[in-house]
C-alpha cells in the first residue's frame, strides 16, 4: 500500500497538485494518467523520494521496485548483477560477503559471514541468479549477453535490464514510468502477463493504451490539481470521466435556464405587491448558482491529413533488392517491396534492426549500398523523424507559428493559426519559441507541418514517442482517414491496430512484408 497525505507540488507559479490524499491499495494495478506535463513522472519521483514535495507525507512499504532511467550508473556491472541490485538488502550482503572472502579470515570475519549468509538465505539469494535469468530471458535477453558488462550490450537491452531490476525480488510495490519504451511486441506481451500475475501494488505511467487496458484494474487520473480514482482500465475511465463531465455541464445548463426564468419573474414583479414571492425567487436564484467547472485535461488534437494537391500514381514506391549497412554489417539485405497508393503500413521489430534506416532510405535521406528505390509518379514525401531535432532547430528564437509558416511557400496567417489551434496551440502558445516546446508540443507541431504541406506519402518514425494517449488516438484516426499512403515505424499496438492494413516486420531471419493487420501477422508467426 502507498499512501499520500496532503501532497502538494508547485513549480514556480504552476500548481501540479494541491493537498492530494490518495491510497494506492494492495493487489491493485493502477494506471497513472493525464496529459503531457500534468505531473505523472514528478509524482512517481515524489513517491520514491528522489524529488521533494511542497507539502505532505508519503508512506511506503519496505520493498519498492522502481524503474530507473540512468543506464550509465550501471555501465560497469553485468546485466545479471544489475538485475539483482533490485533487491538492495541482498545485493549489499552479497557484495560484503565477496569482499570479506578476499581478505584475512578471522573469528570476527567468520561471525560476520555467518550473519551475511542468514540475510542471503532470508532474501532467497541462492536462487538470485536463476530468478534474474528468468526475468532477462522473458525480456528477450540473449543468454550470451546476460553476463556481459552493461556498456558492452545494445542500449535498448540495457533499459530492459533496468526494467528487470525493478521487477526483481518480489517487491511489495512497483512503480514503472514508461516501461514499454524499449520493448518489442513480444517482450511487451511477456511483461503484461507478468504484471497481471503481480500481487503487490502497481503504479504505471504509459502512453501505450493497449498496455494500460490489458493490465490495469484501476486508473488514477491527474486532473483538476488532484488525483481522481476510477475502477477499470483506461477505456472504462474515459467513458466514466466524459459522462461525468457531460452530466455536470447539463446540470449547469438546466440551472442557468431556471435562473433565467426566476430573474424574469423578479424583474416583472420586483416593484409590485408580490414582495414575498420575489424574495423567495431571489433565494432560489442564490441556491441554484451553477457550480464552477474547472477546465478538464481531456484534450484531443484534431488530426486530418488532407488530400494531396497532386494525385500520385498507383505505385507509390518500389524497392528492388535494397541492401544497406554500416561498416561491414548490413542491417537491410536484398529487401524488395512494392507499395501501392492508399497502403497503410506499420513497421515493427526490435530496436536496432533497421526500421529507421529503412524509413530514411524511403525518404531519400540515405542511399542504398546495393539495389534501387524508385518513387512513383508525383509522389510528395512528408517525413517525421524519431529525433525531432532533425527538422526543428531548438537553438533559434523561431516561434511555432513562424516554423509552421516556413513549411510552405505561400501560407495565410489564418491557415497557420487554424492548424496550430487544431494541434492544441491556443492563444499565445502559437508564439512560443520552438526551443521552449515540450516533447509533446514538438511532436504536434511537426504533425501540423505535415497537415499543411499535404504530402501523398507519410513516413513517420515513432511519431507516438512524445504524444499522450488522446493524441495517439487522434493520430491513428487521422492515418486511417488519410487518402494517401502512410508508412509508420512504431511499437504502439493501439496505433497499429487503428490504421495499419499491412506490416513490414524486422525479424531475426530477415524482413517480412505481410498484407494484412497485425493480429493476422502475429497469428501467422505463431504457426511457423
Amino acid at each position: 500500500m502507498i499512501t499520500l497525505e496532503n501532497i502538494s507540488k508547485k513549480i514556480g507559479n504552476r500548481v501540479l497538485f494541491e493537498n492530494v490524499n490518495f491510497t494506492f491499495s494492495d493487489g491493485c494495478r493502477y494506471g497513472l494518467t493525464g496529459p503531457n506535463g500534468c505531473g505523472k513522472s514528478t509524482l512517481l519521483k515524489i513517491v520514491m523520494g528522489t524529488e521533494s514535495q511542497t507539502t505532505g507525507i508519503v508512506s511506503l512499504p519496505k520493498r519498492v521496485g522502481f524503474l530507473k532511467q540512468r543506464i550509465e550508473d550501471f555501465r560497469d556491472f553485468t546485466a545479471l548483477d544489475t538485475v539483482i541490485m533490485g533487491n538492495q538488502r541482498l545485493w549489499k550482503a552479497l557484495s560484503e560477503r565477496d569482499s570479506l572472502y578476499e581478505g584475512e579470515m578471522t573469528d570476527a570475519v567468520g561471525m560476520r559471514l555467518g550473519e551475511l549468509e542468514e540475510i542471503i538465505a532470508d532474501e532467497d539469494g541462492y536462487s538470485a541468479e536463476a530468478n534474474a535469468e528468468v526475468l532477462l530471458s522473458g525480456m528477450g535477453f540473449p543468454e550470451e549477453q546476460q553476463r556481459k558488462k552493461m556498456h558492452e550490450i545494445p542500449t535498448d537491452r540495457q533499459f530492459r535490464a533496468l526494467l528487470c531490476q525493478a521487477l526483481f525480488g518480489n517487491p511489495e510495490a512497483l512503480l514503472l514510468d514508461e516501461p514499454t519504451n524499449h520493448l518489442d511486441l513480444e517482450s511487451i506481451s511477456w511483461l503484461e502477463g507478468f504484471l497481471r500475475n503481480y500481487q503487490g501494488t502497481l503504479v504505471v505511467v504509459s502512453h501505450d493504451r493497449h498496455f494500460l487496458n490489458s493490465i490495469c484494474t484501476h486508473i488514477a487520473d491527474i486532473d483538476y490539481e488532484t488525483i481522481i480514482p476510477y475502477p477499470g482500465n483506461y477505456d472504462s475511465m474515459l467513458i466514466t470521466k466524459t459522462a461525468s463531465r457531460a452530466s455536470s455541464e447539463d446540470e449547469n445548463k438546466a440551472k442557468e435556464k431556471k435562473i433565467s426564468q426566476l430573474k424574469e419573474f423578479v424583474a416583472k414583479f420586483g416593484a409590485g405587491t408580490r414582495a414575498s414571492q420575489v424574495q423567495s425567487r431571489l433565494r432560489e436564484i442564490q441556491r441554484l448558482q451553477p457550480m464552477e467547472l474547472k477546465k478538464s485535461n481531456i484534450q484531443r488534437p484534431y488530426i486530418r491529413f488532407p488530400l494531396p494537391e497532386k494525385q500520385a500514381g498507383q505505385v507509390t514506391l518500389k524497392a528492388d533488392h535494397v541492401t544497406k549497412g554500416y561498416g561491414h554489417d548490413p542491417v537491410i539485405r536484398k529487401f524488395s517491396c512494392e507499395i501501392q497508393r492508399g497502403d497503410k503500413i506499420a513497421i515493427i521489430g526490435n530496436n536496432g534492426r533497421g526500421k529507421t534506416t529503412l524509413l530514411k532510405l524511403f525518404a531519400g535521406l540515405l542511399t542504398p549500398d546495393l539495389g534501387k528505390i524508385t518513387l512513383g509518379h508525383a509522389v510528395e514525401i512528408g517525413y517525421c523523424p524519431q529525433n525531432h531535432g532533425d527538422v526543428l532547430n531548438k537553438h533559434t528564437e523561431e516561434t511555432a507559428f513562424d516554423w509552421l509558416k516556413n513549411r510552405k511557400e505561400i501560407v495565410f496567417d489564418q491557415d497557420a493559426r487554424g492548424i496550430l489551434g487544431k494541434m492544441l496551440f491556443s492563444g499565445d502558445d502559437a508564439f512560443k519559441p520552438v526551443r521552449n516546446l515540450s516533447g509533446g508540443e514538438t511532436a504536434r507541431l511537426i504533425i501540423g507541418g505535415l497537415i499543411l504541406t499535404t504530402p501523398s506519402l507519410l513516413l513517420l518514425d515513432e511519431p507516438n514517442n512524445h504524444l499522450d494517449l488522446e493524441a495517439v488516438s487522434a493520430l491513428a484516426w487521422g492515418l486511417e482517414e488519410f487518402k494517401g499512403t502512410a508508412i509508420v515505424a512504431t511499437h504502439d499496438r493501439e496505433l497499429i491496430n487503428g490504421f495499419a492494413t499491412s506490416i513490414i516486420a524486422f525479424e531475426e531471419d530477415g524482413i517480412h512484408f505481410h498484407r494484412g493487420p497485425l493480429s493476422e501477422y502475429l497469428e501467422k508467426k505463431k504457426k511457423k
